[in-house]
């Protein structure tokens, strides 16, 4: 019922043209690379072209599927058959250029583009069913699967690029349909990269090795990330080590409906921050996933956001010394009445390989 749920809450006048991919997706359930849904309080419309047409007749139920022939004369007739005056426009993924061409080709009517849609949008899609949450428990079964066996090859002389493609191949082979992001497996101090890039460094014994990634299934994303020993670490790792772990639990002991994305951030970031270490935890606690990989909510020392119950939201704090190493722990939790469900099985306690 998404596009119902959109269609409730807007005005009479209103009608919502909905271009985005990650959003057509979302509100008909239907994958496609052309399409306009327009979405309005009596009718909605998906209008795509023959390449899609026959397979959206199939599988859009939510609104009526129309071959797209002249699109803006197609959604200047809709909106003049339902008394719509008023557009709102997706502000946050428009370009410039494209509210150009619609204000050029519609120029009788009026544009909103204030965010209105973004938000009604962003919190409709936050808000998971549990059709949604059994294909990301699906999409983190397979990653799981797939880094256990990955687990076995991974030792001195190895390079990164190497255990990243070949998690990502396991990946495919358990039943991704695809990769949620680009694999992170870095080692060393490419750790104490965030966002590191897999390359042609060889692992070596006494590095930490960390390992962020994430299946695709139908559509929906998992996302974890864990820190892995190789060889013998030194008291200064497990120190590390530990003051995440501890900040990790402490941020999902937090997490329950209600509590504000910012004092999850600052349930891990004290814990970092007491250590010593806040100045090597940049960047935000966690975020949102769903059919992308960063969504509603993010829980960051800036975010004036609530958790709500039933959103997904990843719980993943770290601390990074430059040149040194750095370590990671994330798991993505279903925010529950009482707390929170956590999709991720796999442990948390120093795995040294």
């Amino acid at each position: 019922m998404n596009i119902a749920t959109l269609a409730s809450q807007l005005k009479s006048t209103q009608a919502a043209l909905i271009l985005s991919e990650e959003n057509r997706l979302y509100f008909t359930g239907f994958a496609s690379s052309n399409g306009t849904l327009l979405v309005m309080p009596e009718e909605s419309t998906f209008i795509t072209d023959s390449r899609y047409y026959e397979a959206a007749c199939s599988a859009v139920t939510e609104a009526r599927v129309l071959l797209q022939g002249q699109v803006y004369q197609q959604v200047f007739d809709l909106l003049q058959k339902h008394n719509c005056t008023e557009i709102l426009v997706e502000a946050d993924r428009m370009t410039l250029s494209e509210l150009g061409t619609w204000r050029k080709m519609l120029p009788t009517y009026s544009f909103n583009v204030s965010n209105r849609l973004d938000t009604l949008a962003n919190g409709i899609r936050e808000i998971k069913c549990e059709e949604e949450v059994e294909k990301m428990q699906k999409a983190q079964d397979i990653a799981e699967k797939a880094l256990e066996e990955l687990l076995h090859m991974v030792k001195p002389g190895v390079a990164e690029r190497d255990l990243a493609n070949e998690l990502e191949y396991l990946m495919r082979k358990f039943g991704a349909d695809g990769i949620s992001f680009d694999t992170i497996a870095v080692s060393g101090a490419n750790s104490s990269k965030p966002h590191g890039v897999p390359g042609e460094k060889l692992i070596e014994a006494g590095d930490f090795l960390t390992i962020d990634f994430g299946a695709l299934y139908d559509h929906y994303h998992s996302d974890t990330t864990r820190t892995f020993a190789v060889g013998q670490p030194t008291e200064e790792m497990v120190n590390v080590y530990e003051t995440v772990r501890k900040a990790q639990q402490a941020g999902l002991d937090y997490v329950r409906p209600g509590i504000s994305a910012f004092d999850l951030d600052k349930a891990c970031r004290d814990i970092i921050a007491d250590a010593g270490y806040g100045e090597y935890f940049g960047h935000s606690t966690g975020h949102g996933v769903g059919v992308e990989i960063h969504e509603h909510p993010f829980a960051g020392p800036k975010s004036e956001e609530t958790i709500r119950e039933n959103a997904v939201v990843t719980v993943e704090p770290g601390i990074y010394l430059p040149g040194k190493f750095g370590v990671r722990i994330e798991d993505m939790v279903l925010v529950t009445p009482d707390g929170h469900r956590n999709f991720c099985h796999l442990t948390k306690e120093l795995v040294v390989l």
